[in-house]
């Protein structure tokens, strides 16, 4: 059975360009990159082709969000996850964004640094971690560069000095990105990463003008969104952005999470970007130490298009569509299961079960990557 009116399937547009509909695919790491031997080899930080067939079997979707990528050496710190540092990276990411256009396809990079969720054994250069704090994270145990499993060191916390220049990375990949074609950039602000550590009370203790209030305490994040603007690298309708107000993920969640990220909403209004993408479900973890941050309580501060995502489902999102809490949502798990995810609402299809935990995030190349099937008109996939 057809769901043609389905407001999920309706178009939209962000940036000044139209979606085909309002399913976006979710940043997802993946660790796909060449898998050789030495850890330091160029060639695990590189986009390949397996990752742009991956891309370009989703490019149905409205909007496709890049896989984590990382911003710097001291950003990074997960094997196999792709890098945004070079001109070979951006390169290599051409062909991923190529592959996708040629889909008619809209594909925004996501930009990362993990900040204290990293190894120092990642860090060759610095042999360090860093964050807002000297505060190691908890609960949660870290990767080094051989895949083992470490406990979390304590990072060195930034001077401002070294802030700026973690705002500069964050410049310089946004221009890395533009040379290699994507039409914008979403900054992970979430899930415990560099930009969520100096957001949240639980991670950020600094008496400086980075910490304490809420206005210090997103300076980082306005930083990174001003600079890339004077920059020129994207336009600020091109930048969106990622929280997680609701996750424990990296030892996070702070008991003034609500009224923080408001804030943090209310602020970015200003800027008049591309999105913000809230992760307001619980299904990633949630910390219980507050009042839970919604997507219509970001309605009532942003103006800006709302991407809602975690744990949703086609009624769940078309719900959340109709209702006004948000204007596009992103779909993860089922996006890897069902790379043709858009036309199986549009047409009734069966929409096959999550990936299994085991091929999401291994070295395992196209096994759970790109070995989905897909549906067609001769295929016995309605639902029933």
């Amino acid at each position: 059975m057809a769901n043609s009116n389905l407001e999920l399937l309706s178009k939209f547009t962000i940036g000044g360009q139209e979606l085909k509909n309002r399913i976006v695919l979710a940043p997802m790491t993946r660790a796909r990159c060449n898998d050789t031997e030495a850890p330091f080899d160029v060639e695990n930080t590189l986009p390949n082709d397996l990752m742009a067939l991956h891309y370009e079997q989703r490019a149905s979707g409205g909007l496709l969000i890049t896989e984590a990528t990382a911003i710097s050496e001291e950003g990074s710190g997960w094997r196999n996850a792709p890098h945004i540092t070079t001109k070979q990276h951006a390169d290599a990411w051409k062909n991923v964004v190529d592959r996708v256009h040629a889909k008619e396809g809209i594909i925004y990079l996501q930009l990362w640094h993990m900040g204290r969720q990293a190894h120092s054994s990642h860090h060759p250069s610095t042999n360090r971690t860093v964050s807002a704090s000297a505060i190691a994270a908890q609960g949660m145990q870290v990767k080094t560069v051989e895949r083992e499993n470490a406990e979390p060191e304590v990072p060195h916390a930034l001077t401002v000095e070294e802030i700026k220049a973690t705002v500069q990375d964050y410049v310089h990949a946004a221009m890395l990105a533009k040379e290699a074609g994507f039409d914008g950039i979403e900054l992970h602000a979430a899930n415990g990463y560099l930009i969520d550590q100096f957001l949240q009370s639980v991670s950020n203790v600094r008496t400086d003008e980075y910490g304490g209030s809420i206005e210090n305490r997103m300076r980082f994040l306005v930083e990174i969104v001003e600079a890339i603007i004077e920059s020129g690298a994207f336009p600020a309708n091109r930048i969106g952005f990622r929280i997680a107000p609701n996750g424990v993920y990296g030892g996070m969640g702070s008991e003034d999470n609500f009224e923080t990220f408001t804030h943090v909403a209310k602020k970015m209004n200003e800027y008049g970007l591309a999105f913000i993408h809230v992760m307001d479900g619980l299904g990633f973890g949630a910390h219980n130490k507050g009042k839970y941050v919604k997507c219509a309580d970001i309605r009532k501060v942003f103006d800006a298009p709302i991407i809602a995502n975690i744990c949703l489902t086609k009624e769940i999102a078309e719900g959340m569509i109709r209702s006004g809490a948000c204007d596009a949502c992103a779909f993860g798990r089922l996006y890897i299961s069902n790379p043709d995810l858009p036309e199986r609402f549009a047409n009734g299809w069966k929409v096959e079960p999550e990936a299994p935990y085991e091929t999401w995030w291994y070295p395992t190349g196209e096994k759970g990557y790109t070995d989905w099937p897909v549906c067609t008109e001769d295929s016995e996939h309605k639902e029933e």
